[in-house]
Order: structure tokens, then sequence, then C-alpha cells
């Protein structure tokens, strides 16, 4: 056994998954090699986790399938399944309403054991392999996630190659509780973009046009309470830039109690 993890059960499909605990001064969290999910983030002197996780396997295989994951290879939507890579048609899984492609499709990243490559005290790498081909996406794939913790922050890096031109747009699915309560009203986003993308009413699909955020409940570059339901609810693309820039902090949560 990996010195800092245990085991918590089998899949549906009978494969073993085990949880990887990681911490360092007044932060801690655990993680999943199902989906290389993160299932709990504690810290101390606040006596719940503050992300949205479960104890339960067969939760992350049903309503909570893609919850605290890394999703991919391609995060999102793939309008009508398939792209132009090279030159070629690459057509994928269409699974979602019946003609497009949400997270990879059957090559979905949140789906599958992880291996545990490294750990320590303080930190936990996890990788995964995707042949060519699977989901219909070309090329051989490597893609390794590092959870770390230092001066209580959280910080995950996400690195993929491949052999062949393809497309890897990979993220983290985690929901954030900063209040313990049972919707986000209340928490404060921030988000360092001035413009969005519109999407699809039906599919959710961006419409092509890059829209200013000025005026329309997309603008939160000040900061702003988020609203319990639909009105509150983003499954938007948020345009950082038009060019390349240096890594910043570009989106901020706080809770009412200012955590």
């Amino acid at each position: 056994m990996t010195p800092g993890t245990e085991p918590c059960g089998q899949t549906a499909g009978g494969e073993d998954v085990h949880r990887v605990a990681i911490s360092a001064g007044d932060l801690s969290a655990a993680i999943l090699t199902l989906g290389c999910t993160l299932q709990d983030v504690r810290l101390a002197g606040i006596a719940r986790s503050l992300t949205v996780g479960s104890p339960s396997l067969a939760a992350y295989q049903a309503e909570m399938g893609t919850c605290g994951s890394i999703v991919g290879p391609v995060a999102n939507r793939i309008g009508n399944a398939s792209a132009t890579i090279d030159g070629r048609t690459w057509r994928f899984d269409a699974h979602y309403r019946g003609r497009h492609t949400l997270h990879g499709g059957s090559a979905a990243t949140h789906s599958r054991i992880w291996r545990i490559l490294d750990t320590g005290p303080d930190h936990a790498s996890l990788g995964l392999d995707l042949p060519h081909g699977q989901g219909g996406f070309p090329g051989n794939r490597r893609i390794t996630a590092r959870y770390e913790i230092a001066a209580a922050t959280l910080r995950l890096t996400l690195d993929a190659t491949t052999d062949a031109a393809t497309l890897m747009n990979l993220a983290n699915h985690s929901y954030w509780r900063l209040d313990g309560a049972p919707t986000f009203a209340g928490q404060t986003l921030r988000i360092d973009a001035d413009r969005y993308l519109p999407g699809t009413a039906e599919d959710v699909l961006p419409t092509g046009e890059i829209a200013d955020v000025a005026g329309t409940r997309f603008d939160y570059r000040r900061g702003r309470a988020l609203q319990a339901g639909a009105e509150g609810l983003l499954d938007t693309n948020f345009s950082l830039s038009n060019t390349r820039r240096p890594l910043r902090p570009v989106a901020t949560l706080t809770g009412t109690s200012g955590l």
C-alpha cells in the first residue's frame, strides 16, 4: 500500500478505488483515484468540508459523476460531436442530447481509475493514459495531475502529452461550499473577465459571439453575491484575454463569513 493511501471500495465494474490524504499546516485534502476526484478539503477551525463530496462511491457513479473530478479530455461540449484536426474530421461520441459530446464521452477522464504516481505528506500525483482513438480522439495521450498543499494553499497542476495533434482541455469540476449552506446564494464571486461567450438556450453551446459583460448578469469584475437557482447558475465560458498573458489569479469566491 502506498503511504498515505487507503482502499475505499470498488466501482460497479469491480475496479479498486483508493483514497489519498495530504495535509500541511491548517489545510488538508483527500483525493480519490476514481476520476482523480477532490473528495474533501478541510481548513482548521471549520467543522466541515469546503468542497462538495461524498463517502459513497456509488454517488460518484451516479448523480455526482463529475463532482470534484478531473473532466476531459475536453471539458464542456463539442458541437455536433465532431472537429477538424490537421485537415481531418474526427467524430466523437454523440451522447449529449443525442448529437453533441460532453467532457469526452466514453473517453471521459472522470469515470476512469487513475494511477498513483507519487505521494508524500503534502502532495499526490496521479496519472492516466488515453489510447489513440478512444472516444474518437486522436493521439496516445498521457495525463498527470499533481495536488499539493503549501502555505495554506491547495494547488492543482495538470499536464498532458500526446504523440499526435489532438484536442485537450482539462478542468477540475469541484463545487465549493464556503458557508455550509444548502445553496451557494450569498457567496461573492469575482471574475477578472470583461467578455464572455453567450450560449444557445437549448444545448448551452457557444454561439460564436464574444460579448461584453457590461450590463449583463455575467459582469463579476468587481465581485457580487451569487443568487440561488437558475438566476445564479453559471455554465458559461468567460474570456480572460484576447492575447497571451502570464498566469494570474482570475477568480475569487468569498463566503458570507469572509472565508
